[in-house]
C-alpha cells in the first residue's frame, strides 16, 4: 500500500483540482497554456540558408569598429614598444623581459579597448538625439517575467506591484500580463511567495492578469526557468520583458520597449541600460555612482560599435518570443561542470544564437526608467563574480560555434578576457618582481658592451615613468570622460551636489576603487584558478539588502590576502626601495583587505557620505517615482511578515492558504514502483509521527520540508496537527 494511503481520513481536506478542470490543466493562478516548441540548437553545425532576411537593410557600423579596435591595437602596439624599450635598455631583452612585455600587452589591450570605446561613447553622447516619443497605442501582447530564486518576497512583489501600477497608468496595461516565475528551493521563500501572490491577486482582481508558477525542480536554473515559460505559455505573447528580482522599470520605459519591438520587425532582443539605485552601503554607493557617471560613456560606445550585433545582459530587456523559441534552445555542453553541463551565463549565448538566426540585438542606452540594485559589499560581489567568471570562461566552449557573427565572437572574447585579465595582471607583477630581484642580485656583465665597462641589467626610469603615465591615462580616461559629461549637464551636476562635490566624489571613487582593485584581482585570480582546476561554483542566491557581514567571516575570507600583502611588502622593501614604491598601491590594498572589506558593507559609512552629498547621483537626489512607490510597498509587505514566517507554521495556521497552495501544485504523474524518493519517504514518516506543528518543524530537514509541501496528502496531515 502506498505510504500516502496510510494517512487517516482528514476532517478538513485540502482541495485539489478536479482532473480536466481549468485549474488542473493550467494550474491555479496560471493562464491556460499555449505551448511553443523550443528546439535545442546545434552549436557544431549551421546552415546559412536558414538565416532570415531582414525586412530592411541596415549597414553595420564598420567605421566605428575600425576606430575602436584599430585604435586599441595601435595603442597596445605603442605601449608594448615602450615597455620593450624600458626593459631592454641594457641590450637585447632576456627571456623573462620578453615574458613581461607579452603580459603587459595582454593586460594593456584590455584597458586600451575600454579607452577607445569610451572615446566613441563620449562622442556619441555629445550629440543631441531625439528622445523616444511616448506610445499612445500598442497592437501586441507582452509577458513581463520576473524569475525569482529564494529572494526577499516583500521586495519582489513590491516591485511587481509598483510596475503594474505604473504600466496601468499609461493606459496601455491591457497589453501586458505579469508572471512571477519561482525557482525557489527554500520552503519559507516558496510559501512567502504564495502568500504575497494571493494577497496581491485578491487586491488587484483577475483583470490584472497576474500569474505565479513554482517549478518543482530548478532545472537549468534561470535559463530553464525562462525556457519553461516559453514552452508552456509563450504562444500567447508576441514579446516577453525579462526582469531580475531587483529590477524596476517605469511604466513609460516598459511601453516604450514594446513599441520599439513593434516598430522594428527585425529586432530579436532590445536591451536597456539599467541604472543602480537604492544603495546605502559604502561599496554599493561606489558602484551606484560609477554606473551613473561613467557607465553611460561605456554603454554608448558599446552600443555604437556593436550596432545591431549587440549583447544581452539577461534582464531589463524585451525579447521577441517566437524568435527566442526558435533560436535559443540551449544545449548542454559535453563533460561536467565547470566547463561542461548546462550553460551558466546563458544570456550571452542566447544573444549569439538569436543573432545567428538573423534577428537584430541592440541597446537603447538613452531610454530612461530602467533600474536595478547591486550587492552591498565586496564579499557579496565576489560571490556573484565567481559565478560570472565560470560562465564567461565556459564561453570558450561556445565562441567557436558555427554561424556566429564576428561581433558576437568579440563579445565572448571580451567577456573571457575580462576574467583572464586579473591572473595576467598578477603574473605581470610577479615577473616584474623577479626582474627587479635579478637586477639587485645578478653580477654585472663586463663583456656585454663594446668596452670594458660593466653592464648591469636595469630599467630605463624615464621610459618607465612615461609608460606609467600612459597606462594611468588610458585606464582613467573613461572615468574622466563621464565626469566631463556630468559637469556639462546642468541638472545632473546640480543633483550631484555641484561641480565641486561631483569632482570630489570622482576622486573618492577613484581612490577607494584603487584600494579595492588589488583585493579584487587576487580574488578573481583565485576564482579563475579554481575553475581551471575543475571546481563548480553552483548557484547561490544573491544577497541584495544592505547590511554588514560578521567580522569573523571577513577575517576568514581575507586573512590570506592580508598575509600576501605583508609578505610582498617585506620582500619588495628588502629587494629594493624602488620596487616597494612601485608596488605600494597593490601592497596597501592587500594589507588593508580586512578593514576595506569591513568598511565596504557598512551602511553608516555610506550614509555619512550621502549626508555630505558625496557619491550622490540624480536618482538619489530626486528618486524615480517607481522607486518611491516600490519602497513604500516593500515596507508594507515587510510589515506583513512574509519573509519572517515559517512555511509550516503559515500553512498550518491558515487553511485557506493550505487549500490555495495545494491547488497551485502541478498535477504530477504517479511515482513509478520502486522509485523511492528518500526525502518524501522521511517526510511522510515524520509527519505521520508528529503530534504538533512544533515537532514537525523540529524534525523535518529543509529538503524534507520541500518534499512535504509538494505532496497534497502530507499538507493535509500538516494542517491537522495541534
Amino acid at each position: 500500500m502506498p505510504l500516502d494511503e496510510t494517512l487517516i481520513p482528514i476532517e478538513r481536506p485540502v482541495a485539489a483540482a478536479e482532473p480536466g478542470s481549468a485549474a488542473a490543466s493550467a494550474g491555479f493562478g496560471l493562464a491556460p497554456e499555449a505551448p511553443l516548441a523550443m528546439p535545442i540548437q546545434d552549436l557544431a553545425r549551421w546552415h546559412p540558408g536558414s538565416v532570415r532576411r531582414a525586412s530592411r537593410p541596415v549597414r553595420a557600423p564598420w567605421l566605428a569598429r575600425l576606430a575602436v579596435f584599430g585604435g586599441a591595437l595601435a595603442l597596445t602596439a605603442y605601449g608594448g614598444w615602450q615597455m620593450l624599450e624600458t626593459v631592454s635598455v641594457s641590450g637585447s631583452p632576456t627571456g623573462l623581459q620578453l615574458v613581461l612585455v607579452v603580459l603587459f600587452c595582454l593586460t594593456f589591450s584590455w584597458i586600451a579597448l575600454a579607452f577607445t570605446s569610451g572615446l566613441l561613447g563620449f562622442a556619441m553622447l555629445m550629440r543631441r538625439e531625439r528622445t523616444l516619443d511616448r506610445p499612445t497605442a500598442l497592437r501586441t501582447r507582452t509577458a513581463v517575467l520576473m524569475p525569482v530564486y529564494n529572494e526577499a518576497t516583500a521586495r519582489t512583489f513590491a516591485g511587481i506591484e509598483a510596475m503594474w501600477e505604473a504600466v496601468e497608468a499609461t493606459g496601455l496595461g491591457q497589453h501586458f500580463d505579469w508572471f512571477v516565475l519561482s525557482d525557489s528551493t527554500q520552503a519559507d521563500a516558496w510559501i512567502a511567495e504564495e502568500r504575497a501572490f494571493l494577497d496581491l491577486r485578491d487586491r488587484l482582481g483577475p483583470e490584472a492578469r497576474l500569474y505565479y508558477r513554482h517549478r518543482p525542480k530548478n532545472h537549468h536554473r534561470k535559463a530553464g526557468n525562462i525556457g519553461d515559460f516559453v514552452t508552456r505559455w509563450g504562444g500567447h505573447y508576441d514579446h516577453m520583458l525579462v526582469l531580475d528580482a531587483d529590477s524596476l522599470m517605469s511604466g513609460s520605459a516598459v511601453v516604450a520597449l514594446a513599441a520599439a519591438m513593434e516598430a522594428d520587425p527585425d529586432a530579436g532582443i532590445i536591451q536597456t541600460l539599467p541604472l543602480i539605485i537604492n544603495r546605502n552601503t559604502l561599496f554599493a554607493r561606489l558602484q551606484q555612482f560609477a554606473a551613473r557617471i561613467y557607465g553611460p560613456v561605456i554603454a554608448a560606445g558599446l552600443s555604437a560599435w556593436s550596432g545591431r550585433d549587440g549583447n544581452y545582459w539577461g534582464h531589463n530587456a524585451i525579447i521577441r518570443t517566437r524568435a527566442f523559441a526558435e533560436s535559443c534552445g540551449l544545449p548542454d555542453l559535453p563533460g561536467t561542470p565547470p566547463f561542461g553541463g548546462h550553460i551558466l551565463s546563458h544570456d550571452f549565448v542566447e544573444a549569439a544564437l538569436i543573432r545567428r538566426a538573423g534577428w537584430a540585438v541592440y541597446m537603447l542606452h538613452r531610454l530612461p526608467g530602467s533600474y536595478e540594485e547591486s550587492p552591498p559589499s565586496l564579499i557579496d560581489v565576489a560571490i556573484r563574480d565567481r559565478r560570472w567568471a565560470q560562465g564567461n570562461l565556459q564561453h570558450a566552449r561556445v565562441i567557436g560555434a558555427a554561424g556566429l557573427h564576428p561581433a558576437t565572437r568579440q563579445h565572448f572574447a571580451t567577456g573571457i578576457a575580462g576574467y583572464l585579465a586579473s591572473p595576467l595582471w598578477l603574473l605581470q607583477l610577479l615577473v616584474g618582481i623577479l626582474l627587479v630581484l635579478q637586477t639587485a642580485t645578478e653580477r654585472p656583465d663586463y663583456f656585454a658592451g663594446a668596452g670594458f665597462s660593466p653592464v648591469f641589467p636595469r630599467f630605463d626610469p624615464v621610459r618607465a615613468l612615461q609608460l606609467f603615465v600612459l597606462t594611468m591615462a588610458v585606464l582613467l580616461a573613461p572615468k574622466f570622460l563621464g565626469l566631463i559629461l556630468a559637469l556639462l549637464d546642468g541638472p545632473v551636476r546640480r543633483a550631484c551636489g555641484g561641480a565641486g562635490r561631483l569632482v570630489l566624489s570622482s576622486l573618492v571613487e577613484i581612490l577607494l576603487s584603487a584600494l579595492v582593485a588589488p583585493v579584487a584581482m587576487v580574488i578573481q585570480s583565485g576564482s579563475v584558478v579554481s575553475i581551471l582546476l575543475g571546481r563548480d561554483t553552483g548557484w547561490n542566491p544573491q544577497r541584495r539588502d544592505d547590511g554588514s557581514i560578521p567580522l569573523r567571516d571577513i577575517i576568514a575570507r581575507h586573512r590570506w590576502h592580508m598575509a600576501l600583502g605583508l609578505v610582498a611588502g617585506i620582500a619588495a622593501f628588502a629587494i629594493a626601495t624602488s620596487l616597494f614604491l612601485w608596488m605600494s598601491p597593490t601592497i596597501l590594498g592587500l594589507v588593508l583587505a580586512i578593514p576595506i572589506s569591513w568598511a565596504s558593507g557598512q551602511v553608516g559609512l555610506g550614509l555619512a557620505l550621502k549626508d555630505r552629498r558625496l557619491l550622490a547621483t540624480p536618482e538619489e537626489a530626486t528618486p524615480p517615482e517607481i522607486a518611491v512607490r516600490a519602497g513604500a510597498l516593500t515596507a508594507r509587505n515587510a510589515a506583513r511578515g512574509y519573509d519572517e514566517a515559517d512555511a509550516l507554521a503559515a500553512i498550518h495556521a491558515d487553511p485557506d492558504l493550505a487549500t490555495a497552495h495545494a491547488r497551485m501544485l502541478p498535477v504530477g504523474r504517479p511515482r513509478p514502483r520502486g522509485a523511492i524518493d528518500p526525502d518524501q519517504t522521511l517526510a511522510t514518516a515524520k509527519i505521520c509521527e508528529a503530534e504538533t506543528v512544533g515537532e514537525a518543524q523540529a524534525w523535518l530537514s529543509p529538503k524534507e520540508r520541500m518534499a512535504l509541501l509538494h505532496d497534497r496528502a502530507l499538507v493535509d496531515r500538516l494542517i491537522r496537527l495541534t
